[in-house]
């Protein structure tokens, strides 16, 4: 149950905190009021209207996760990974999509992980839909119809993943790229070293250039030190003079390889003006996993150097009851917990915050978050007065507002998928 009821309409709440970031000051914590009125954060209110003292709790703009993969969600009672391995996952999701992903069952749950979304207090999605044919022509159109059906609740994106040895010009790519134009969605790709791996990515460029779309890779989720097409990918943007936004995601290898030589990606990165998404859940789950030894590092890849090198770096969910990562909810809050815990955003800068919120609508083109007069009542307030109390407990008790009206954070029951998981 939430911790306070709201009014609706026209009221003030006063006395809450906030990251100082997020109203463009420096420092950590600030105090703020916020009037709203129709749906919308204002300037002032009428002095008659109801105000609410909320005692320091802490306030955010409605989040933002920007990669995802709703179309794999919650299988993992039908299509667990057999030993917690990224291969293991590879081949058991393979399997699944080829036995069970009809338009019935990617629909109903995707349905049910933006439910979640919702409730936890996210108003923009990011998916990644695979697009192995027949899957894409599958996929992509219940993604749009979902996409119209969550219309000014959740405002969603859909990115195309093929691996990059598919990319070729005059062959299946070509049949995804215009399904995926059509739909108004993301050129994406799985990067790994393959002999012409430039000449393909110059291919994927060319095809998101003549369509207009963005471009987003899953890229070098691996321990292995010598896998490095992060740096192709800067580099073939670069020569190709690729102007769309191109988003980079994973790039665990980054952190296991000789700090001269990543450096130097990085470097190429900032100038390519990449935008990077960390996915720690996931990726402490995968990396690392042998049998019978302790895993020796945290699969994340090198935010702290990226952030002081300027680049747009974000945090999101990625997978949510899948062989890929057998946990998670599509909770922003747990995301932040986890980002902070795993990558020790704290003790360092005091804008991370922006990395769940700003950051990732950048990148993707999302109207930014902002708790500024003017902008929607999209919010969610925590019970925690702090960063130690909020990281402490889940929150499940935050209260949710979208356009200034308090939210049902009913959660839907695992139950309602119990019909596909036979």
């Amino acid at each position: 149950m939430d911790f306070c009821v709201l009014p609706s309409g026209t009221y003030r709440l006063i006395n809450l905190k906030t990251p100082a970031c997020l109203l463009g000051q420096e420092g950590d914590l600030a105090q703020i009021d916020l009037a709203i009125s129709d749906g919308r954060i204002v300037a002032a209110v009428p002095p008659d209207a109801p105000v609410v003292d909320m005692a320091g709790k802490m306030v955010f703009p409605a989040f933002v996760d920007m990669h995802t993969h709703l179309d794999k969600g919650h299988i993992w009672p039908r299509a667990a990974n057999p030993d917690g391995t990224f291969e293991g996952a590879l081949a058991t999701v393979g399997a699944d999509r080829v036995a069970n992903w009809s338009a019935e069952d990617v629909r109903a749950r995707m349905e049910f992980a933006l439910r979640c979304a919702w409730a936890h207090g996210t108003r923009a999605v990011r998916t990644h839909l695979d697009s192995l044919a027949p899957q894409d022509a599958i996929s992509f159109p219940v993604f749009a119809e979902l996409r119209e059906e969550w219309a000014g609740r959740i405002a969603l994106q859909g990115s195309c993943l093929v691996p990059i040895d598919m990319v070729e010009e005059g062959g299946p790519f070509d049949r995804t790229a215009a399904i995926v134009a059509r739909s108004g969605g993301v050129l994406g790709a799985v990067t790994y070293p393959v002999p012409d791996l430039r000449r393909r990515l110059r291919v994927f460029f060319d095809h998101a250039a003549r369509r207009g779309l963005q471009a987003d890779f899953h890229v070098d989720e691996t321990g292995d030190a010598s896998v490095a097409t992060l740096k192709v990918i800067a580099e073939v943007a670069l020569e190709m003079g690729f102007d769309a936004p191109v988003t980079v995601g994973h790039c665990c290898s980054l952190a296991v390889q000789p700090e001269a030589e990543a450096a130097r990606t990085l470097d190429l990165v900032a100038k390519a003006g990449l935008n990077v998404v960390s996915l720690p859940m996931c990726n402490m789950y995968l990396q690392d996993r042998t049998p019978g030894r302790t895993p020796r590092w945290r699969g994340v890849t090198l935010v702290h150097e990226m952030a002081a090198r300027g680049i747009n770096v974000s945090f999101a969910s990625d997978n949510t009851r899948d062989p890929f990562y057998a946990y998670g909810d599509l909770d922003m809050i747990e995301v932040m917990r986890e980002a902070t815990r795993i990558s020790h955003l704290d003790h360092s800068g005091t804008d991370w915050p922006r990395a769940f919120t700003a950051n990732p609508a950048r990148a993707c083109g999302f109207d930014a978050p902002s708790l500024a007069p003017g902008a929607p009542a999209d919010l969610v307030i925590c019970r925690a007065r702090s960063w130690t109390e909020l990281f402490a407990r889940p929150q499940a008790d935050r209260i949710v507002l979208r356009a200034g009206r308090q939210i049902d954070r009913t959660l839907p029951d695992y139950s309602e998928l119990d019909g596909l998981m036979t």
